[in-house]
């Protein structure tokens, strides 16, 4: 499990400060983030493509008035290759400690994220269907607060829920809202295809679909990556 609380804000302000604007995301940018974040790319990682990105769109910047990088998705080749170059320089190096994942990780936060993410769900449209994952979360705020959680079977847990979610959350939307969803998904990612592999096109545009019903349902992200900070 990988310690990121702050991947996404992290991304989100790096393409600001280099593309010099603040730019808000769109839901399809959110969506590469969240594969990638799936995927198990470190946040350095990501970082490190998007200047090269930068750093080589610069390069190829005449003189006369420019067009700006617009999305997220301009990177994306460049994030790949940020992996790559990665995995080929850390050939035969130790693996890292499997401690350093858990800093950050205190039971009380985990349990608070627990609780709202229930209360939540008690409130949402689809409030009926999800009762037993209401309950299940709050069991899993009393568990975590009596003992030290494994945070590796927990976020399994956590994904199989979110699973739940999204299955519900699929069922409730009819036909034509969901191919509407899935024709802007594919209309927003059109000028970036060249740029992606195809496995990585079919997981934002799953992703993006993902995010738009969770949020038409009000319903929570359950993973501890989504926790507050405060």
């Amino acid at each position: 499990m990988q310690n990121y609380f702050n991947y996404f804000t992290e991304i989100e302000e790096h393409f600001q400060r280099r593309r010099g604007s603040l730019l808000l995301l769109s839901t399809l940018d959110w969506a590469l983030i969240e594969s990638w974040r799936e995927a198990g790319v470190p946040l350095a990682d990501v970082l490190r493509g998007i200047d090269d990105a930068f750093d080589k769109y610069d390069a190829r910047k005449g003189k006369g008035r420019q067009r700006r990088i617009n999305g997220l998705a301009y990177c994306a080749q460049a994030v790949i290759s940020a992996v790559e170059d990665r995995k080929e320089a850390a050939a035969g190096a130790p693996p890292a400690r499997p401690d350093a994942a858990r800093e950050g990780l205190e039971q009380e936060r985990i349990a608070a994220h627990f609780v709202a993410s229930a209360q939540q769900l008690r409130a949402s449209p689809l409030a009926a269907p999800l009762m037993e994952i209401s309950r299940r979360l709050d069991r899993a705020a009393e568990e975590v607060g009596a003992g030290r959680p494994n945070l590796e079977e927990l976020e399994i847990t956590l994904t199989v829920l979110d699973e739940k979610l999204f299955a519900a959350a699929l069922s409730a939307t009819p036909e034509p809202e969901l191919v509407a969803l899935r024709q802007q998904a594919a209309a927003e990612l059109a000028p970036y295809r060249s740029r992606m592999q195809a496995m990585q096109i079919r997981q934002i545009e799953q992703q993006f679909l993902h995010k738009r019903l969770l949020e038409k349902f009000l319903l929570p992200r359950l993973s501890l990556f989504y926790m507050s900070q405060s």
